[in-house]
Order: C-alpha cells, then sequence, then structure tokens
C-alpha cells in the first residue's frame, strides 16, 4: 500500500496525528542523544578509581587537596564527597546529612528530562491508537458518502488508518528501551553516591579517633 508513495503522502494518509508523532519522536531522539553522551561523560570515573584517588589525597591530610580532586572530576560521586569534606573541614557537623542532602540534589539532576523520555514513551501509543480511531471513522464516513464501493474500499480506509498505530509504536518501543536503560543507570549512580558517601564518613570517623587517641 506504501509502495511508491513519498514521505509527504504517508503523512496525509497519517493525518494530523502522524505529524504530532513525528514531532515527539524528534524531541525523544534529542533527550536521549543528550542523557546518553551526559551518562557517558559522568562514567569516566569508576567508583573504584575515584575513591581510590580520594582516599589518597586524605590519607595526605589534604581535606582541601580532596575538595579540590572533587571540584575537578566529573562525576555525581565529586559533589557528594565535596559537600561532606566542606562540613568536616568547617566543623559545621553533620557530614552525613550534608552529603545525603547531596546526593538527593544529584539524583534530580540525573533524573532531569529522562522522565520526559518516559512521558513519549507512553503517550504516543495513545496518540498513534487516536489517530487510527480518526481515520477509522473518517473511512466510513467517505464509504457512506460514497454508498458503495465493496470490502476493498472498508479495507484500503482502515489499512491507512492503521498507519498512526504503526508510527505510535515505532516512537514507543524505542523511547520505552531508552527510559528504562537511563533509569537503571540512574540508579548505579546513586548506589556510587551512597558508597562514596559511606566510605568517606567512615575515613573522617577513623580520622577523628585516631586524633582522640593522640591527643
Amino acid at each position: 500500500m506504501l509502495e511508491g508513495k513519498s514521505i509527504l503522502e504517508i503523512m496525509r494518509m497519517g493525518g494530523w496525528t502522524f505529524c504530532v508523532l513525528i514531532g515527539i519522536s524528534v524531541l525523544s531522539i534529542t533527550v536521549i542523544a543528550y542523557k546518553f553522551l551526559d551518562f557517558a561523560v559522568k562514567s569516566k570515573f569508576t567508583r573504584k578509581s575515584f575513591i581510590s584517588q580520594l582516599m589518597e589525597k586524605l590519607k595526605k591530610n589534604k581535606i582541601d587537596g580532596a575538595i579540590n580532586f572533587c571540584e575537578s572530576a566529573n562525576t555525581p560521586m565529586a559533589p557528594v564527597a565535596r559537600a561532606g569534606l566542606s562540613a568536616y573541614a568547617d566543623r559545621e557537623g553533620g557530614v552525613s546529612e550534608a552529603m545525603n542532602r547531596e546526593i538527593m540534589i544529584q539524583t534530580v539532576k540525573l533524573e532531569r528530562f529522562t522522565t520526559t523520555i518516559g512521558t513519549v514513551g507512553s503517550v504516543s501509543v495513545y496518540i498513534g491508537l487516536f489517530g487510527t480511531v480518526l481515520g477509522i471513522i473518517r473511512a466510513f464516513h467517505d464509504i457512506a458518502k460514497a454508498g458503495s464501493g465493496g470490502i476493498s474500499i472498508v479495507i484500503g480506509g482502515v489499512s491507512e488508518a492503521l498507519i498512526a498505530t504503526a508510527a505510535g509504536l515505532f516512537v514507543a518501543i524505542p523511547a520505552v528501551v531508552a527510559y528504562n536503560f537511563l533509569m537503571r543507570r540512574v540508579e548505579n549512580f546513586v548506589v556510587n553516591m551512597e558508597y562514596c558517601a559511606s566510605a568517606v564518613e567512615d575515613f573522617l570517623s577513623e580520622s577523628e579517633k585516631k586524633s582522640d587517641e593522640k591527643n
């Protein structure tokens, strides 16, 4: 049915819902590409490598050096460690609370725009079905006006209407897969941040104990 037809002709067959689906597919692809690139950059530091380098700075009794290292490292673990170390250096107390607050902030940043992908994955199917329903209504309306034509006209009209459903699925499936993958990555980032916070807190606690024993 689509053989020999141009993109514009296919869009005309799908109706205005087909145009809407094209628009949200462009939005979805843009957000997916941005999030994949952003997460790739943030994943250059593994949990083990970041914490080992951070501990090397701390073992040299250089809190400022560790904070500077955190400021230069592009990973969600860095702001968490920096928040705890800054609270410790300023003697403000509440090191654990400072890192927990930063974990919440970083989690919100990591989840930014991922809900857009999830929404596209959920809504595009319904937009496609809506376009199909409108197409079927239009097809039967045309048949009623013509008064005759047989089953071939019915099948032709319905097949054209189903283009919207196919387009909706075509947009939805990659969006759902990408959303699930990205949310899994967010969960991994959160685990790394919590592990880093625990490691920093343990190190500072041990340092306090050693300092008290010396005194």
